[in-house]
């Protein structure tokens, strides 16, 4: 899959929170512009938080506040969802992991940008 160009969806149930037009791969990272959607607001301020904890390096708040992001929204590429990501969302840019298989151990924890 080439994934410049790409719009990966955000949704929160069946409110769509965003897109994110892939313009940089950094494998295993994906990042790009990100158009919020009518979704956006009511997860905001977990994404800020998230963010503001994972530049802190307090990790087990971090964990915690991921886990409401997990919780709350889902992640889809062009091919449909995604069982598991880690996704970060800061002004009109978003970046992001995934995998088609739940995460080992080592690919739980926070990361910074790619």
């Amino acid at each position: 899959m080439g994934f410049d160009g790409a719009v990966w969806r955000v949704r929160a149930g069946e409110e769509p929170v965003g897109e994110i037009l892939i313009d940089e791969a950094d494998f295993p990272w994906l990042s790009g512009s990100f158009t919020t959607g009518p979704g956006f607001t009511a997860v905001q301020d977990l994404f800020a938080r998230e963010l503001a904890l994972l530049e802190d390096e307090r990790w087990e708040e971090w964990e915690s506040a991921y886990d409401e992001i997990r919780r709350r929204v889902s992640l889809s590429s062009p091919d449909g969802p995604v069982p598991e990501f880690l996704l970060h969302i800061e002004g009109d840019r978003a970046w992001f992991r995934w995998s088609d298989e739940p995460f080992g151990e080592e690919d739980q924890g926070p990361s910074d940008r790619p």
